[in-house]
Parts: structure tokens; C-alpha cells; sequence
């Protein structure tokens, strides 16, 4: 049965397909940082919408602007201190000393960190909106990077704070960024592993994960956004007026999302969200293996 079948009784018309987009908004909000994929989960959830249709890698890019608005909102200190060293440091040519030192090399760390992605990203943007969106590829994903986080999380040191981030990790950050670009990874659970793999803490792992998302994030939804302003393909699942409403629902939701988890990580693991993400990803395999849903 479709969403929009168990939301009204009607024929799935105008309203439903709100009804719809306003679902997939709180979706994005709610899957977006936890490592969990944000983007399997609009896909998956596409498959049990009226019409069964693929949400598509438009959709999700633009309504991930909302999300990452709500970073830079929530780590606003943190962001204009990176960019008022950076900026001291590479166009006023300041000699920075201390923390400024260190804000101004972190930011360097994230333009380095998203080249990876945003190279693989415009490349690949063929493959990435038609060929990787198999949901027998995105259930693989949620159970192998699920397994991957697991191992990461349990025997990764937890000594190294963002302090200590070097460019070789800088690097390494970016190349794991990278692999989000096959739904059902995760960027912050790609991230996440390879921070623990490194020794950060999860509270560091965490927040950097959240910072080094910004500038890959922002200029895929905007490239995005554009692309669906200037085109007249009435493929798209969603109009922009829907598209808009799910976008200003992930922002409020992922505000919310990102209070939470970094309070929850400060004592817990991440253990809950790799069972999850196994048990979701078996599920899925067990409906595609017995045609009740199509891939």
C-alpha cells in the first residue's frame, strides 16, 4: 500500500503528493546525519509513494540544503571563527599563533577534504542519478558500511581530538566523504568510520563530519537547484513549491536531529544505528529477492 493510500482516502491527486513530499522532508531531516543514509532512505521510502517512482537525486540534493542550513545555523561560532582565521591567514597574510592557527589549517582541511567529492561528483553525476540508485546496490550498502562503521566504532582508540586533525587525515576524510556519493554509504557514517579508524573521539568524528559536509553539500543542492530552475522536464516526481516545503521541513527536523545526536554520542555508541542499518538493509533484500517491491 502507497503513502498516499494510507494518508487519504481519496484519489492521490495535488494534496497527496504534499502529503508525500512533507513525509520525505521529515525523512531527510531525521536520516541526514544519523549514520543511517539519508538518501537510501528517500529512495527507499519512493517505493512505497503512489506510483512507486524514485524520488531521484534532484530531489534529495535540493532538500539537503535545508539540512546543512541547519549546521550552519547550529555551528555558526565554530564556522565564522574557520573562516575569519582562514580568511586572516590566506588573504591578509596574518601570522596566526595558537587557536587561530588551528582554525585556519581546519579550514584548509575542508577545502582539501571536498575535493574528492565534488571531482567524483561532477564526473560521475550520470552514473551517480541513473545507475546507482538500484536498491539491491543501496540494501548491499546499508549492511557492508553498516559493518564497516561497527568495526570502526569498536576498535578505534578514542584519544585524538580535532586538534590533532593533519592533512594526511585531512585527506583520508575526504577520500571516505567520497564513497556517500553511492546511496546507502552515509556520508556521516562514512566520515564517522574513518575518523574512529584514525582515533578521534566520537564527538570529534562527529562534528567534523558535520563541517566538512558544508561546502560538497551546499554546492550540490544549488547545482541542483538551478538545473531544476531552468529546466521544463515534467518527470520530476515533485514540483519546486513541494520540493521547497520538504527542503524547509529537513532544516527544522535536522536542527533538532543535530542537538540530539551530539548529546547522545557523548555517552553512547553508535552500535544502535549499525543494527539498524543491517536489519533495514536485510529487510530489503528479503522484499526485492520475492518481487514485492522492484529495485
Amino acid at each position: 500500500m502507497r503513502l498516499c493510500s494510507l494518508l487519504l482516502d481519496s484519489t492521490c491527486g495535488l494534496e497527496g503528493e504534499m502529503i508525500e513530499a512533507i513525509i520525505l522532508g521529515i525523512v531527510q531531516g531525521l536520516t541526514e546525519f544519523l549514520p543511517i543514509s539519508s538518501s537510501a532512505h528517500i529512495r527507499i521510502f519512493g517505493e512505497f509513494m503512489d506510483g512507486a517512482n524514485d524520488p531521484g537525486a534532484r530531489f534529495t540534493a535540493i532538500t539537503q540544503i535545508g539540512t546543512e542550513l541547519a549546521v550552519l545555523i547550529y555551528f555558526r561560532k565554530d564556522i565564522a571563527s574557520i573562516l575569519r582565521s582562514w580568511f586572516g591567514q590566506t588573504v591578509q597574510r596574518k601570522e596566526l599563533v595558537g587557536e587561530a592557527k588551528s582554525q585556519a589549517r581546519m579550514g584548509w582541511l575542508i577545502v582539501i577534504g571536498t575535493i574528492p567529492i565534488v571531482v567524483l561528483g561532477y564526473l560521475g553525476s550520470d552514473i551517480i542519478e541513473n545507475n546507482l540508485r538500484s536498491l539491491w546496490l543501496i540494501a548491499t550498502s546499508l549492511i557492508v558500511f553498516g559493518v564497516i562503521l561497527g568495526l570502526a566504532d569498536s576498535f578505534g582508540k578514542k584519544v585524538r581530538t580535532l586538534d590533532q586533525l593533519s592533512t594526511r587525515h585531512g585527506i583520508l576524510y575526504g577520500a571516505a566523504q567520497a564513497l556517500a556519493l553511492m546511496p546507502g554509504v552515509s556520508r556521516s557514517g562514512a566520515t564517522i568510520a574513518m575518523g574512529r579508524f584514525l582515533g578521534y573521539t566520537r564527538e570529534a568524528a562527529l562534528r567534523y563530519s558535520f563541517l566538512l559536509a558544508l561546502p560538497a553539500v551546499f554546492g550540490s543542492g544549488f547545482y541542483q537547484l538551478q538545473g531544476a530552475l531552468s529546466s521544463s522536464d515534467s518527470s520530476n516526481v515533485f514540483s519546486l513549491a513541494e520540493t521547497a516545503v520538504a527542503t524547509g521541513i529537513a532544516f527544522v527536523v535536522g536542527y533538532l536531529v543535530i542537538a540530539w545526536l551530539l548529546k547522545f554520542v557523548s555517552t553512547k555508541s553508535f552500535m544502535p544505528f549499525i543494527i539498524y542499518r543491517v536489519i533495514l538493509g536485510t529487510v530489503i533484500l528479503i522484499l526485492l529477492a520475492t518481487g514485492a517491491i522492484s529495485a
